[in-house]
C-alpha cells in the first residue's frame, strides 16, 4: 500500500459513482473541464530567481524554490552563508545555476529547518508572509511527487505559509465526493480563509502537514471539514496526483495534489466542524461545469476533479 492510497482496491460503488458523473457530461463539457484544469498551471515570471540549497564545490546544488527578486535580496540578508548569482554560473559540467544559493547542505535537516524558519519569522514580523498557521509542511525535494514511505527525513520542514513565500513545492489532499446518482458535493471556502476565500472547492481539501501520511490526512480532513466519520470513508480511494503552479498573493504557489475519489454514503450530508467551510452544495455535472466556467471554483479543485475523472494532465505538470 502506498502512503497515498486507501487499503484494498476501489469498490464497485466508488468507480460507479464517478462514472455516473462522467457519463452525464457532454463532449463539450468534458473538453471545457479539461481546458479549465489546464489553467491551474502557468509559467513563472521571467524575473523570478531559483532558490538553491548549495553545498561545497563537489556537491550538486539542490533546488528549493522560486523567489521574487526582492524576496531573494531579503533572504540574502537574513540567511547566513548565502549569495546571489546574478548570472548563470558553471557547475558540474553542463549545469548552470543562477539565483540565490544558500550554503546549508552540510547542516542537519533539523538545523536547516530552524535557520530557514527563523528567516521566515523575520519576514512574517515585517508583514511579508501572510496566512501564518503555526503548522509545518515538509519538503523532500523539488521533484518529489509522493512523500516517501521509508521514513527518511525531509530536507527541511518550515511554516506552511512560508512555502508560497519561498516558492517551494508542497503537498495537499483533495477529495472528489460523488453521490450514487452522479452528483458532486462541493464546499464553499469560508470568507476568512487566507487563500481563495468564498470560492467553491472539493468536498474536502487540505495541505499535508509534516509527519502525517496522506491517507490519514484525507480521513482527518473529511472529519474536520465535512463531518465524515472513519466508517463513512470505506469507499475512499486514491486516484493519482497532479501538480499545479501559479503566482498568487503569497508568492509562487507550487503544489502536488494527491487526489481521492469518494463514494459518499447514501443519505449523507456534510456538516462542517472547523469553521473553514461556509456551505456545501450538491451539484449536477452540468451545474458543476457551468460554475467552473463562471470562475466560482478554485483552480486546484478543478484540477483535482479533472484528475479524478481521468481528464487530468498527470504528475508531469506544475511549472519548471
Amino acid at each position: 500500500m502506498t502512503s497515498g492510497a486507501a487499503p484494498g482496491h476501489p469498490t464497485t460503488s466508488s468507480a460507479a459513482f464517478s462514472a455516473a458523473f462522467s457519463a452525464a457530461l457532454s463532449a463539450t463539457e468534458r473538453r471545457q473541464l479539461a481546458d479549465a484544469a489546464a489553467q491551474a498551471n502557468s509559467t513563472p515570471p521571467a524575473d523570478m530567481r531559483i532558490f538553491w540549497l548549495a553545498g561545497n564545490a563537489e556537491q550538486q546544488p539542490l533546488r528549493l524554490g522560486l523567489l521574487q527578486p526582492e524576496r531573494a535580496a531579503l533572504l540574502a540578508e537574513l540567511l547566513p552563508h548565502n549569495e546571489i548569482h546574478e548570472t548563470a554560473i558553471h557547475i558540474f559540467g553542463d549545469t548552470h545555476a543562477s539565483g540565490l544559493h544558500w550554503h546549508a547542505q552540510h547542516l542537519s535537516p533539523v538545523d536547516r529547518s530552524a535557520r530557514l524558519q527563523a528567516a521566515l519569522q523575520a519576514c512574517h514580523a515585517r508583514g511579508l508572509v501572510h496566512g501564518w498557521r503555526d503548522e509545518a509542511f515538509a519538503f523532500w525535494g523539488h521533484d518529489c511527487l509522493m512523500p516517501p514511505e521509508d521514513g527518511r527525513p525531509p530536507l527541511l520542514a518550515v511554516e506552511r505559509a512560508g512555502f508560497r513565500f519561498l516558492g517551494m513545492r508542497s503537498h495537499a489532499v483533495h477529495i472528489n465526493g460523488f453521490t450514487a446518482d452522479g452528483r458532486l458535493w462541493c464546499g464553499r471556502r469560508a470568507r476568512t480563509k487566507a487563500t481563495d476565500p468564498g470560492q467553491l472547492d472539493n468536498v474536502t481539501a487540505g495541505g499535508l502537514p509534516a509527519g502525517e501520511a496522506p491517507w490519514h490526512c484525507a480521513q482527518r480532513e473529511l472529519l474536520e471539514e465535512a463531518g465524515a466519520l472513519p466508517a463513512d470513508t470505506q469507499a475512499l480511494h486514491a486516484h493519482g496526483l497532479i501538480r499545479t503552479a501559479r503566482v498568487d498573493a503569497g508568492g509562487w504557489h507550487d503544489e502536488t495534489l494527491l487526489v481521492y475519489n469518494w463514494a459518499c454514503p447514501a443519505g449523507w450530508t456534510p456538516r462542517n466542524q472547523d469553521g473553514e467551510v461556509a456551505e456545501f452544495l450538491c451539484l449536477t455535472p452540468a451545474q458543476t461545469v457551468s460554475r467552473i466556467l463562471e470562475g466560482e471554483f478554485t483552480r486546484d479543485a478543478v484540477a483535482s476533479l479533472a484528475q479524478g475523472l481521468g481528464l487530468g494532465t498527470g504528475p508531469g505538470t506544475g511549472g519548471p
